[in-house]
This record gives structure tokens, C-alpha cells and sequence, in this order.
């Protein structure tokens, strides 16, 4: 058998050899055992944050079935780093700006299908067209993503799927051999499919030729009441009353009706024809089993590409599924930042965060005020609800500092810290995912490698461990798994036990994440631990807020306080004897009244500090910004001028060289006529004369268009050029432009002040290049030197050559507030620790403007002798190119 269009024969279904590789026990291994305590300790955290019901939602939102189940299953993939928790986000990104929905409509899930290829097992022709569509289907979602608008835009989808080998080649030996729409094989699909189902179809033809005829024969003698012809034992014959057997008597009885009165007999001329037709249809069902065995072997060898298509189809399914999640809940792309106050280099650095989310909301409290959202939730998640105040999702602020290593939140029970924390810990897996998070603005969070929780929430019915040792063993492998960079979620820490234990041990613990993980966020009633941040500045506080008016919690976080539990207040509201509470109060004033007083005066000057702190914050920020856009506009208006004169410039240059070559090119001209004239008239002896003649024509018009002599300024008369007032002159440095000279220098001053454009410097007079008498007047001269345009060239680029190799590129000389350090008005020991703070702050290859003033000099003398003796700094000029009493450090 042979398929057409050179498909290669193959008879016998593939057969699959599986090695199974050895497997080496690492068990007893203190590396394993700590994996296997990790990959428990995850699990029960994404269970104990509802990771499956947020991927549940994001279920309803995938098409094909195979991302379906992979969400409701909680098989959604997190970025095992940041690169690729990143790459996902990208591809969110581009899944939102996709201007229609990608069509996934005809892949199937043909991975079992693969399977049974591979164990060797026939394929039939439904499996067949469905591989054939999923194909297809997965082409042409390429497809649709190559011909959107500026399909860049969509670059990390089509990496997704550019890597895919589609089978095009198994979609169209598919396409050629089966037919789908009837569920056939065609007779094309073989040569000798094809001649068998011939000789089978004229064989058919024949026989029932012959059954028509002897049924009808039979029917005219009263045999039967109607022509019969009809199958029995897989073969054709034809019905005959018992009482009329004799009219086939040379016929073969194959079988007899339940009644006994009719027989169904196999004409004498049938037998070799129904025969042939049980050869033909057994040759037919081989050459089908052939073609299906040769497809079967196809999709074998092809089940590592067919499975890899399948993966990546599942992915970009996901991405779209995770752009249209966030744009139901009005998502926000987040960033990551760096995490540690190492990424932070800036004056601001005390008010840089490392977790800013403005208004995040619970995503699993969205369903209740988000319409046209499929029903994917269970009850137990619906019951989870702590930030729900009415029918609204209560947003949150979380903002922490990127020093902040350990936050303390404290406040009333059913004041939603649990929840909160929940909400931190659910956007870091979600931003990890590669999913939106429903905030406002742009969220950013550090990227954590592993997100452990050790919640009691005691509105779960997943808690197991509420006594105060299953707590603590909890917190134990936490520790021993945490790494710098995971995020620690701890609810109640050390509670069930001794007060003045568990503070002690809290207090243990959380000085041992300090320094141990990337971010450890606790909840607690003790309000010792919230004395932590007075010593150290890596714990930071935050407390829910309580509205004392009615006795109700807000939800909402306020950072850098500490909270009260109000138990007193809250069992008034709940309605306990008011005696009860008020013999509760005269307990609490007995055992710590100053201790009250003390936090009441703390309180108090915490909101100070904090409202002091962001006011000056916001007039730093304003100034700094006012300050910026002010140097941006001066320097955009500067180099749109230069752009300007560059191109005035080189026209007005273009167009006297050209007149300068016309008028030589005539006067040459002009010399050479007279000389051919007068050559034509003159005799012999008065040749010598006419030649000498016009020798000195020639050289008279060289000579007016020759370069004067006082256009060079020699090395040797320039130490003794002095600049005239209003003098254009070439200073070394700025490209070999023009500025003007706008104050004389005096006899011993080595300085000249200048202006360029609306720039006022004051340079060397060595960086200065005097312009000849006969260059400034260039612009009233109707007639310019052939020559000087050149020579002018060639002094300016050795200048500027000299220049760049004299001076190490430090960035340009602009002198703004964060190269600059003021030491005017210190004394010497306060300006020399400010100047060595300002050299060490500083980076490589940059400069420093040191201003010391005019004043007495000591300053001046000791930043100088600093800035000789510093490593860092590889050379100075005391007078700085922006004002007097000013120093230039360059640093290396």
C-alpha cells in the first residue's frame, strides 16, 4: 500500500520503546528534606491565601479547555525569577493592547490522542480530523497575531508561539486523505485504496443486479408478496415464502425468519459474487487500517512538537485569559523594584518604597460589586470576606520603605489585619503570575522568590493549627526555609501562650527576620513589639484604623502607628454590661496608667512628625522639579539655536565659496582671452614679454585670494593675546563655536569671561583662539579668500582635537544641585567631613562643584588641600567655568 503524493507505505502501528530512567533517592539528604519542607510550606500557603480560587476566576475568562483546566486546577505558573515573572507581565501587556479577541475555537485537547499514538494504539479518523483542526486552529492563532496593527507591539505573544513547529505537512496529509466532513478516508488517500474500492463498487453493481432480477422472478411466481433483498450473515440474499423454496432449489439457505414462513437464500450465481465482496471489503478495511496505521506512526514521531504547540497554545490562552481578568476588575500593571535601599540613590532615598500599592482591593471580594462575572466561586470563599464594608471593597494603601525589613501591624480584632495581609501576600503571587492587580496608579513590589504564610484565620475551615504548638512549629520551618529574598507572612505571632513569653520570643523571631528575609510582614496584639522600630530602623509599625464615633473598624492601614485593640470598647458595642466594662477600665488605669499617658503623648507626636516629614518632602520634591524643568528649557532653547546657526552657517559658507570660485574662475578666464588675443597679433620677439605679462596676472589674483598673515595667532604671540571687550573669539571645548567677549581681563588675570549664547562662563585664556581682523569682517567682505575657509577648518579641528585629547570625558559641565556641595558658612571640620561625604557619594568619571566662596580663604584652603590628597579625585581647577570662588573637582 502506497499513499499518494509520495507518502510513505507503512503497514504496522508504531512501535514505542520507553526506557525508564534509573531513580537515585536523595531522601535522607538535609538539601531534600529542607525542598520537601518548602514545597509543603508553599502549597499550604497558596491554600491558605485562596490562590485556587483566584485561579478559578481567572478560569472563566480562558478558551480552550486545556487552559481551563490547568486554571481550575491551580496549575497557573509562577515566575520562578524575575526575568520571567516580568516576561509574563509582558505578555499581559500585549494581550491588552490586542485591538480583538484571538479566536481559539478549534484546538481540542489532542494530547491523550498523542498518547495512545505513542503506546501503539490505531487512531481513528475522528481523532484524526480532530489533530487536523487543533493544527489548523494554532497556525492561525499565529496567524491573527501577525497581521494586528503594529504587531511589535505583540513581539512577547508571536516569541510564544515562533518557536512552535505546526505540523503543516501532518495537517495536510491529513486534509488530503480524510475527509472530515464525512468522516471517510478518501479513495486518494492510496493507490490501492483506491483499485479496491473500484473492483468492490462494479462487484456491488453486479450483484445486486442479479438479486433484483431473481427477486422479482420470485415475486412474479407468487414467492413473496414484494421484492426482497436484504443481508444475512454478511452477505447478500433475497426472502422466498417456505412454501416456495422450490423456486430456489439450487439456492443456499442462510437463514429463516422468526415465524419460520419466510427463508432468506443465497442465489446459486450470488455465491461467488457475495464471496468476492467479502474479499474485496476485507482487502478494503486492511488498506484503511494501513493509512490509519501510517498516521498513527506520524503523530508518534511527531509527539514532543505536537505536546510543545500544545503548551504554548496554553500560554498565550492564559495571557489572554489574564488581560481580560484585568480588565474586568480594572486592573494595573505592577513593577518590581529592587527591594533594598541599595536600588534608591537619591536625596529622597528616606521616603523611596520598595511595596507602593495605592487602593488594592481583596480580588476575591470583586464578584460583589463587579457585574457579568461567571459563577466560580464557592461559599467558603464568599465567607472570607473582611474588607467588605457594605456592598464596597474597601481599598488599602500599602506603602513600606525600602529599608523597612520588619512591619509590625497592630489593632482591633475584625479590623481587617488579617485580611490586609492576605491582600499583600495575593499580589505578590498574582504580580509573580504575570496578572494585573486591582489598584490605582502604578503598583510596585519587590519580586519574591517564595511567599510563606503562617495565618490563623479563624474564619477558615482549613485551620488545623490553633494551639500555640502547632504555631510555633509552623514559624520554626519557615525559618528554616526562608531565604533574603522571600516575603513572611506571620498572623497573631506567639499568641496562646504566656504574655510575657510570647513577647519575648515575638521579639526573638522577628530579630531573626530582620535579618533573614526580604520583607516579613506580622500581625500582633502585643504592643511591645511595637516599641522594636525605636531601636532599630528596619521595623516599621502600621495599625488598622478604628473610628472611635461608632465604634466600627474603617479597614484602612495607617502607616507608622502603632493601634489599640479597643477590646473594652468593642465588648460595649456588643452589648456587655456596662459595670463589667467599667471595673475593666479601672483595672487597665491600675496596672499601666503612665503606660497609657506615654502612648497617648507618642501617638501624638508621631502624627506631627509624619505631617512635618511629608510637607517638607513635597517642597524638596517641588523645588527639585521646578529646578530640573528650568535647566531643561534653558538647555533645549540653547540647542535649538545652535541647530540654527549650524545650518545658517553652512549655507552662508556654501554660498561665498562658490562666489569666490566663480569670481576666480573669471578672472582666470579674463587673463587667459587677453593672452590668446594678444598672442595672435604680437610677433615672435614680444612672446617672452606676453608670457611674463600674464605670469604676473596669475599671480596678482593668487596673491588677493592668499590668506593674510595676521588671520594665525602662533603659539608664540599667544601668551601675549589679550581679548578686546565685545571681541568674538573660539573657545576650546565648545565644538569651536563663537562667543563673545563680555568682560576685559585684567593684567595679572589668567581668566576671561564670555558669553555664549544665553550661557555665561568664565574660561582660560589658553582655551581661547583669537579670530583674524579679516574673519570678523567676513560679514560686510564681498569678496572672501579662496583658501580661508579651509585653513579655518583645519585650526578649529586641531583645537578641538587637542582638546579631546588633553581632557578625559566627566560628563558635561553643568552644574545642578546634586553635583554640587556648599561649603560657605561652615567652619573647617564641618566642610572637610562634608566635602569627603560629597567626593564618596559621588560617582565614577563625574564632577563636583565645590563652592567655598571669596571670603577669608581658610575654607578654600583646606577644601583644596582635600581634594590633592583625595583618591578619588584625579584632578581640580580652582576657578570653576560657572562663577568665582568656585572649585572643579573631577572625580575617577
Amino acid at each position: 500500500m502506497e499513499f499518494c503524493q509520495s507518502f510513505i507505505s507503512i503497514r504496522t502501528p508504531p512501535i514505542i520503546h520507553r526506557t525508564r530512567k534509573p531513580y537515585i533517592s536523595f531522601c535522607n539528604s538535609p538539601e531534600s528534606q529542607r525542598i520537601r519542607i518548602s514545597e509543603t510550606l508553599h502549597n499550604e500557603t497558596l491554600k491558605t491565601l485562596e490562590w485556587d480560587s483566584i485561579c478559578r476566576q481567572l478560569s472563566a475568562f480562558t478558551s480552550t479547555t486545556m487552559a481551563s483546566a490547568a486554571a481550575r486546577n491551580g496549575n497557573v505558573r509562577l515566575g520562578r525569577s524575575r526575568d520571567e515573572s516580568q516576561k509574563l507581565l509582558d505578555q499581559t501587556t500585549a494581550a491588552v493592547l490586542f485591538s480583538r479577541p484571538l479566536d481559539f475555537s478549534g484546538i481540542e485537547d489532542v494530547s491523550e490522542i498523542v498518547d495512545s499514538a505513542v503506546g501503539g494504539e490505531l487512531v481513528t479518523v475522528g481523532e484524526l480530523c480532530a489533530v487536523k483542526r487543533t493544527l489548523k486552529s494554532a497556525r492561525e492563532v499565529l496567524e491573527q497575531l501577525e497581521d494586528g496593527e503594529r504587531s511589535e507591539r505583540y513581539s512577547p505573544l508571536l516569541e510564544i508561539l515562533r518557536s512552535c513547529d505546526f505540523q503543516i505537512e501532518l495537517e495536510h496529509k491529513i486534509g488530503f486523505c480524510i475527509d472530515c466532513n464525512l468522516s471517510i478516508i478518501l479513495d486518494r488517500a492510496s493507490e490501492d485504496l483506491e483499485i479496491v474500492r473500484s473492483e468492490r463498487k462494479r462487484n456491488m453493481e453486479n450483484l445486486d443486479l442479479l438479486l433484483k432480477k431473481a427477486s422479482t422472478e420470485i415475486f412474479q411466481a407468487g414467492g413473496i408478496d414484494r421484492p426482497l433483498i436484504t443481508k444475512r450473515r454478511s452477505r447478500m440474499c433475497v426472502g422466498v415464502r417456505a412454501s416456495h423454496r422450490h423456486l430456489l432449489s439450487d439456492g443456499v439457505l442462510l437463514n429463516v425468519s422468526s415465524s419460520g414462513a419466510t427463508y432468506f437464500m443465497e442465489p446459486k450465481g450470488a455465491v461467488e459474487l457475495n464471496n468476492m465482496e467479502v474479499r474485496l471489503s476485507n482487502s478494503q478495511k486492511a488498506e484503511e487500517n494501513a493509512i490509519l496505521s501510517l498516521f498513527t506512526s506520524e503523530i508518534a514521531r511527531s509527539e514532543m512538537e505536537i505536546k510543545y504547540l500544545l503548551d504554548r497554545i496554553v500560554e498565550v490562552d492564559l495571557a489572554f485569559a489574564r488581560a481580560a481578568y484585568a480588565q474586568w476588575m480594572n486592573g494595573v500593571c505592577p513593577s518590581f523594584s529592587c527591594g533594598g535601599p541599595e536600588g534608591f540613590k537619591s536625596n529622597g532615598s528616606d521616603y523611596a518604597l520598595s511595596v507602593h500599592i495605592e487602593g488594592i482591593q481583596h480580588p476575591l471580594l470583586l464578584e460583589s460589586s463587579l457585574r457579568n462575572f461567571p459563577d466560580v466561586l464557592t461559599p467558603q470563599i464568599a465567607s472570607s470576606v473582611q474588607l467588605d464594608k457594605g456592598n464596597a471593597v474597601v481599598p488599602i494603601d500599602i506603602q513600606i520603605g525600602c529599608g523597612t525589613r520588619v512591619v509590625v501591624i497592630s489593632g482591633p480584632n475584625t479590623g481587617g489585619k488579617t485580611a490586609s495581609m492576605k491582600t499583600l501576600g495575593l499580589a505578590s503571587l498574582m504580580s509573580k503570575a504575570g496578572m494585573y492587580l486591582p489598584a490605582k496608579k502604578h503598583p510596585r513590589l519587590p519580586w519574591f522568590d517564595m511567599v510563606l504564610a503562617e495565618i490563623g484565620d479563624h474564619q477558615s475551615w482549613e485551620q488545623n493549627l490553633s494551639t500555640f504548638s502547632g504555631h510555633i512549629s509552623r514559624v520554626c520551618k519557615i525559618l528554616e526555609v526562608a531565604s533574603k529574598e522571600s516575603l513572611v507572612l506571620i498572623d497573631e505571632i506567639g499568641c496562646g501562650t504566656d504574655p510575657s513569653e510570647g513577647v519575648a520570643l515575638s521579639a526573638s523571631i522577628l530579630e531573626y527576620l530582620k535579618d533573614s528575609v526580604n520583607l516579613a510582614v506580622i500581625t500582633t496584639h502585643y504592643a511591645d513589639l511595637s516599641c522594636l522600630k525605636e531601636k532599630d530602623a528596619q521595623f516599621e509599625n502600621a495599625a488598622m484604623e478604628f473610628s472611635l464615633e461608632n465604634l466600627q473598624p474603617t479597614y484602612r492601614i495607617l502607616w507608622g502607628r502603632t493601634g489599640d485593640s479597643n477590646a473594652l470598647r468593642i465588648a460595649k458595642s456588643i452589648g456587655f454590661d456596662e459595670k463589667i466594662v467599667e471595673r475593666a477600665q479601672e483595672w487597665v488605669e491600675r496596672l499601666m496608667p503612665d503606660k497609657q499617658q506615654k502612648w497617648k503623648g507618642l501617638l501624638y507626636q508621631s502624627l506631627m512628625e509624619e505631617r512635618n516629614r511629608l510637607e517638607a518632602q513635597a517642597q524638596a520634591a517641588s523645588s527639585l522639579h521646578s529646578e530640573i524643568m528650568d535647566l531643561y528649557r534653558e538647555i533645549q532653547e540653547e540647542a535649538q539655536d545652535l541647530d540654527g546657526r549650524e545650518i545658517l552657517l553652512k549655507a552662508k559658507e556654501t554660498q561665498q565659496v562658490q562666489k569666490e570660485l566663480k569670481t576666480a574662475k573669471s578672472q582666470l578666464q579674463t587673463v587667459v582671452q587677453e593672452f590668446e588675443n594678444q598672442l595672435r597679433t604680437a610677433n615672435a620677439d614680444n612672446f617672452n614679454s606676453l608670457i611674463k605679462k600674464s605670469e604676473s596676472a596669475i599671480s596678482s589674483i593668487v596673491e588677493a585670494h592668499r590668506l593674510s598673515d595676521d588671520f594665525f595667532v602662533t603659539e608664540k604671540d599667544s601668551s601675549s593675546y589679550k581679548p578686546q571687550l565685545g571681541e568674538q573669539v573660539n573657545v576650546k571645548g565648545l565644538g569651536g563655536k563663537l562667543a563673545t567677549v563680555v568682560e576685559a581681563p585684567g593684567d595679572d588675570d589668567e581668566t576671561v569671561l564670555v558669553q555664549y549664547g544665553n550661557i555665561r562662563v568664565r574660561v582660560k585664556k589658553s582655551n581661547i583662539i583669537a579670530i583674524p581682523v579679516s574673519e570678523r569682517n567676513a560679514g560686510t567682505s564681498s569678496v572672501r579668500p579662496l583658501r580661508r575657509q579651509g585653513q579655518r577648518r583645519r585650526i578649529l579641528r586641531n583645537a578641538s582635537d587637542a582638546d579631546k585629547n588633553e581632557e578625559v570625558s566627566y560628563g558635561p559641565l553643568v552644574q545642578t544641585s546634586k553635583n554640587t556641595v556648599d561649603l560657605r558658612g561652615m567652619r573647617v571640620e564641618e566642610a572637610s567631613h562634608h566635602l569627603n561625604m560629597a567626593i564618596s557619594a559621588r560617582e565614577s568619571n563625574s564632577v563636583l562643584f565645590v563652592i567655598h566662596g571669596m571670603g577669608t580663604g581658610v575654607v578654600k584652603e583646606c577644601a583644596i588641600e582635600i581634594l590633592r590628597n583625595h583618591p578619588r579625585v584625579a584632578k581640580f581647577e580652582q576657578e570653576s567655568p560657572m562663577n568665582y570662588g568656585c572649585t572643579v573637582a573631577y572625580i575617577k
